[in-house]
């Protein structure tokens, strides 16, 4: 019975090739789709499960949902002194590990050069037990000049020799220290939210001259890592959180009230397998990722495999009046109702065996480029502990019954003695025509979705990338790590020097620019509000303002010649900041901070006093007079608001230097500008990139996104058009005598063209009406992520709706055209 069984399925899907190719062809898409957007679905849900004990560690982020200056700063930077105090004040901590991750100069044979380097508590490489090539993970960082190289780094820096013993010079701070290699360990795949780089034991004296900064709960400038104790609960220490920031972060006098550091910050203890995930995305050492938008393409590879089905469905119902004779003899024969559905069932799955072969030839051809584009370690495995094996046998079976259940039951329901006493072949039992309009209605209602979310992510994110943000883009050179100790002899000379380069218009220097990690928040007091207000304060030299073109709308610029305007203090120098606090200095604002202080107008906030939280909080508010104010600037992304700034005066106070170059000469004095650098600092790697650039890159995921939406949208309308090509042909094949009636009656081929493609063309139409809302619904809560955002006008809607109109029209008027064109002979003349 089998025998025979397979026999009538190969004969039967022999006989009607073209649609049994596209049966084929479409769930071939359809799996491909599905099996590579699942691939990158697990390869993103499985980040930092490859760590052994990864179930017991945690990472604690900061939070803080309460912001005063409007801003949801959601981090997993945490305070040096958090991760101590939580491991002292709770048993269920086992270890805990501090990380600062730093990028300093790195002297090998006298050659300079930059890498990122992780100074790190000893106990790191027990909680996370990276795999280690050489050296004992227990003893590799106990020596305070002692280092661990990954493999990358070793092979690059000791080519050929064994790195255990070698020695680096690390310079820090302008202090230059000798570390000896004592381990090696593996490259850290790409799945991994932890950043590779060589790590070192972490020493307070590396970071900071005043030791306090250390001891602030809200200075974070590291990560904290924990791990829990076997059988403990997280929950349990969630609890008690409340109870140990009240013990270890009282209240005291600050900004004039009363406030603790935990004011204004949260702290949550994330397993580190969400942390990729997660909310939490500030001063991440990797990018992560949006478990919405990883849900959001799981959800497009389901319908696209769906859509696939649908396509089977519609051409086994179509088709099945003219198997209908064929069920009637096996009926008459002796054959059950079961034995039919067995038997036809068998036929769904053998051609969902066939597309899956194909299927998963287009994945292996394809996934290189897929992962090379989403950059991400995706790989096909058919057997072992990420085998797909059994998955792509249960997807195969699952689509053939799916597929297949339902023309299964339509054709094995016919009563034998009409269809044999009629003699009746393929127009009369057809069956399912409201059904076949829904689902092809359903599939180009996926498919003007997917249209409309690819435009409008691809518009915002061109949009992004070209808004106003308020500074001169063009031509702007940023460079990076001027604030290193051992530029600072040389730093007002190397700075003269780069204004003076031919082609460099201006110079300035700031610790904000486009797109840094600087988020320096202080408090602030204003007349009139008891509630202290949080705003961003920076300094900057006199050449900032001009160099990234902010318009001073009122009052004035900072004056060098003015001494209350220079608010410049050396490092750790209680003297210099009793001073600030009692001669008060002037501040330059941004038109957001006029609006953030309740300010009124620019104009009105000349002449202003506010207090600032600046200096030890133990010596008092400095008193700051606004003198002018600036034109808002947009340094960070779109999806957040203008930051209200304090600018201040303070040539200490910087980390960049920005250099407006002429336009038409950015490439030429980009090479002279490092010329220079090279000359005053030749022992400090120089970093820099256009603005153009750097925000280019800034919306890097967002336009591979969009990418990624196109190309699977594509393939929906491919699968949906490979549907309406074979129910086009079908159709034109079964009316082919009422179109031959037709013609003799007077009808003209444009006739006939027009009546075929608006049968499939309504469909079409009243899919727009599904797709619209729901496009709309998911396009308005993807946009509002964004503090400015391209309108969500009828525009993209009537596009897509037109656009999908025009590709059924396409696809199905070959057909029209060469049926309308066939003589009414050849159809009349065996009646």
């Amino acid at each position: 019975m089998l025998q025979n069984y397979l026999t009538v399925a190969f004969r039967g899907l022999a006989r009607n090739r073209v649609f049994t190719a596209i049966n084929i062809l479409g769930l071939a898409i359809g799996m491909a789709a599905c099996i590579m957007l699942l691939l990158f679905v697990r390869y993103e849900a499985s980040y930092d499960e490859w760590l052994p004990g990864h179930e017991r560690v945690y990472q604690v982020q900061s939070y803080s949902p309460a912001s005063a200056n409007g801003r949801k700063n959601d981090d997993q930077l945490s305070a040096f002194i958090v991760g101590r105090t939580l491991a002292k004040d709770f048993p269920q901590i086992e270890r805990v590990a501090y990380v600062a991750q730093t990028e300093p100069v790195i002297v090998q044979n006298g050659v300079a050069s930059t890498s990122l380097v992780l100074s790190a508590d000893p106990a790191l490489l027990e909680m996370l037990p990276f795999p280690m090539l050489r050296g004992d993970r227990k003893t590799a960082l106990s020596q305070i000049d002692s280092i661990v190289l990954t493999a990358s780094d070793a092979a690059a820096r000791f080519p050929g020799i064994d790195p255990v013993g070698q020695t680096l010079v690390i310079v820090r701070r302008g202090v230059s220290r000798p570390f000896k290699v004592t381990g090696v360990i593996a490259d850290l795949p790409r799945n991994s939210h932890f950043k590779g780089g060589m790590i070192t034991p972490f020493n307070r004296s590396d970071y900071g001259d005043n030791p306090q900064e250390l001891l602030r709960y809200g200075w974070n400038s590291g990560y904290n890592y924990v791990q829990l104790r076997a059988g403990a609960k997280v929950a349990d220490i969630t609890a008690g959180l409340p109870a140990w920031e009240a013990r270890n972060m009282p209240k005291q006098p600050y900004a004039g009230a009363m406030l603790s550091e935990g004011d204004q910050i949260d702290w949550k203890l994330t397993p580190i397998a969400q942390v990729h995930l997660g909310t939490a995305q500030g001063g991440a050492q990797t990018p992560g990722n949006d478990r919405r938008t990883i849900l959001t393409f799981g959800l497009v590879a389901l319908l696209i495999l769906v859509m696939a089905c649908i396509n089977f469905t519609n051409l086994g119902t179509a088709r099945a009046g003219q198997r209908a004779r064929e069920v009637a003899l096996r009926k008459v024969l002796g054959a059950s109702r079961g034995q039919l559905i067995v038997q036809f069932l068998g036929e769904a799955l053998l051609v969902a065996a066939a597309a899956m072969l194909a299927a998963l030839a287009i994945v292996e051809l394809s996934l290189p480029a897929l992962s090379e584009f989403l950059q991400a370690d995706l790989r096909l495995h058919y057997f072992g502990a990420e085998g797909v094996m059994l998955p792509i046998i249960g997807l195969t079976l699952l689509v053939g019954i799916a597929a297949g259940l339902y023309p299964a039951f339509i054709l094995s329901r016919f009563d034998p003695a009409p269809v044999l006493k009629a003699n009746v072949g393929g127009t009369a039992h057809s069956g399912g025509g409201g059904l076949r309009n829904a689902l092809v209605i359903s599939q180009f209602a996926v498919s003007i979705g997917l249209i409309i979310c690819t435009g409008i992510v691809a518009a915002q994110t061109r949009y992004a990338r070209n808004v106003d943000a308020g500074y001169q883009r063009e031509g702007l050179l940023q460079i990076d790590g001027i604030a290193r100790k051992q530029l600072a002899p040389v730093i007002e000379t190397l700075t003269t020097a780069i204004a003076r380069v031919p082609g460099v218009v201006s110079v300035g220097r700031s610790m904000i620019a486009v797109n840094t990690d600087a988020r320096i928040n202080s408090l602030v007091r204003i007349d009139g509000n008891p509630k202290p207000l949080e705003l961003g304060t920076y300094g900057v030299d006199l050449g900032f303002f001009e160099t990234m073109g902010l318009k001073v709308v009122a009052g004035r610029n900072f004056d060098g010649a003015r001494p209350r305007d220079d608010s410049q203090t050396a490092e750790n120098d209680p003297a210099g900041e009793k001073a600030l606090v009692a001669n008060g200095i002037n501040i330059v604002i941004n038109a957001a901070a006029v609006d953030h202080l309740g300010l009124g107008s620019p104009d009105a906030a000349i002449g202003k006093t506010v207090r600032m939280a600046i200096v030890n909080p133990e010596l008092g508010l400095v008193p700051g007079t606004i003198v002018g104010v600036v034109s808002d600037v947009r340094f960070r992304s779109v999806r957040e608001n203008v930051e209200p700034i304090i600018f201040r005066f303070d040539r200490n106070f910087v980390q960049q230097m920005v250099v407006r170059t002429k336009a038409g000469e950015a490439g030429a004095v980009r090479d002279r500008v490092e010329a220079v650098w090279k000359r005053y600092a030749p022992q400090v790697p120089f970093k820099a990139k256009f603005a153009d650039e750097i925000v280019r890159a800034q919306y890097d995921a967002d336009a591979a996104r969009a990418t990624t939406f196109a190309g699977f949208a594509s393939l929906a309308i491919i699968v949906a058009c490979l549907g309406l090509y074979g129910l086009a042909a079908f159709t034109a094949e079964r009316r082919t005598r009422e179109i031959g009636i037709r013609k003799v009656l007077g009808a003209h081929a444009g006739d006939i063209v027009r009546l075929l493609v608006w049968e499939f063309s309504r469909p079409v139409l009243l899919a727009n009406l599904i797709a619209w809302p729901v496009a709309w619904w998911l396009m308005r809560d993807w946009l509002d992520g964004f503090a400015v955002r391209i309108d969500l006008g009828p525009t993209w809607f009537i596009g897509a709706g037109v656009v999908a109109a025009l590709i059924a029209a396409v696809t199905i008027i070959g057909h029209a055209l060469r049926v309308a064109r066939q003589s009414p002979a050849l159809a009349l003349r065996y009646e």
